[in-house]
């Protein structure tokens, strides 16, 4: 029962809830003021113009992404604060993990005649795979993505690479379909359980340290 995980700064999720609905890049550019944005810009600009192939005329960038893991690469990069292209220096306290079930999400998907697909590693890349049929799901490096060792001198680049891997959805995701919010702190629980006292869906919230570094 694979899970899929989306991060998001902690003052999001007021415009999230509000909005119903996870969304991508390419209608966030147009909405300023939701929130601290906490991907790096020159990533986010080259994804609106990466293609994905099984699905002409869509763009990595027009799709929301998630991770197949928690305690991502990207985190790690937020958590360290030291990335040159990386303007969010608030570390990983505020960041929130939001999960929602793989199968659950293409379901919908399919049924909302939304595409999505997914890639074998960073879809920002340029030169990731990318597949469109659940059957091929096998075809994800699962040992790298359930690794908390992708780094270091005896680590193969490609641990790293297929860690990284996406799943992609064209232009949204209900909100409804967050079944977990995992948080790092009681301080940044209690942040959540404020955004979340109006909402008509509450996901469970739960403090995971170990998805967090």
């Amino acid at each position: 029962m694979p899970k899929l995980y989306h991060i998001v700064h902690v003052d999001r999720l007021g415009s999230i809830i509000a909005d119903g609905r996870l969304m991508c890049d390419t209608a966030m550019c147009n909405r300023p003021g939701t929130g601290t944005v906490i991907g790096m810009s020159t990533i986010k600009q080259r994804r609106l113009t990466l293609p994905l192939r099984c699905h002409p005329g869509l763009y990595v960038g027009g799709c929301v992404p998630f991770y197949f893991c928690p305690r991502s690469v990207m985190l790690y990069l937020l958590h360290k604060g030291n990335h040159p292209d990386l303007a969010y220096r608030g570390g990983q306290g505020p960041i929130v993990h939001l999960e929602l079930d793989l199968h659950g999400v293409a379901q919908w998907a399919d049924a909302t005649t939304k595409k999505w697909a997914f890639t074998l590693s960073n879809a920002g890349s340029g030169y990731f795979e990318v597949r469109s049929e659940l059957a091929q799901l096998h075809e994800i490096n699962w040992n790298a993505v359930n690794t908390e060792q992708w780094a270091g001198g005896n680590v193969s680049s490609q641990v790293k690479e297929g860690k990284q891997a996406e799943f992609l959805v064209e232009e949204y995701v209900p909100w409804e379909l967050v079944e977990r919010i995992g948080v790092v702190s009681n301080v940044t629980y209690q942040s959540v359980a404020n955004a979340l006292a109006q909402a008509a869906h509450r996901p469970v919230v739960e403090i995971r340290p170990a998805w967090y570094y």
